[in-house]
């Protein structure tokens, strides 16, 4: 019994590690805004997502607009799923997967990193999609 109710504790702390790294898109939206010191905005996160930066495409150009459904990679045709995470439960569930596609796409678009600002308001944006 005493055996059982160590496994039990242990299983319930290990739930409890995973959860604690459990990430969704509200929480990341938040973390970007309190990283900016300002809240977040939709409106602007709507603007920045539709809007070329001084480089070749902007998010919309292969996520769409609103990103609610597949889109497709500009030069490569690739699927994509949709972004909004009302329409894809697995969207910025992983928060490497998040940083590394920030990172990534910033760059394609901006040239180069995102602001927590700017990823504070596409999440934003992303977030008041239903």
């Amino acid at each position: 019994m005493r055996l059982m109710t160590k496994l039990l504790g242990a299983a319930l702390i290990s739930l409890n590690a995973i959860n604690a790294w459990a990430v969704d898109a509200i929480s990341l939206e938040k973390q970007y805004s309190v990283a900016a010191k300002q809240p977040a905005s939709v409106a602007r996160g709507e603007k920045f997502f539709a809007s070329k930066h001084g480089k070749e495409w902007s998010c919309a150009s292969c996520h769409g607009v609103p990103p609610t459904k597949d889109g497709k990679h500009a030069s490569t045709d690739k699927s994509i799923s949709p972004l909004a995470p009302a329409f894809n439960v697995k969207r910025f569930t992983d928060e490497a997967k998040v940083n590394k596609w920030f990172k990534r796409n910033c760059n394609d678009v901006l040239g180069r990193e995102c602001t927590s600002l700017e990823k504070a308001d596409v999440m934003a944006y992303l977030n008041s999609l239903k």
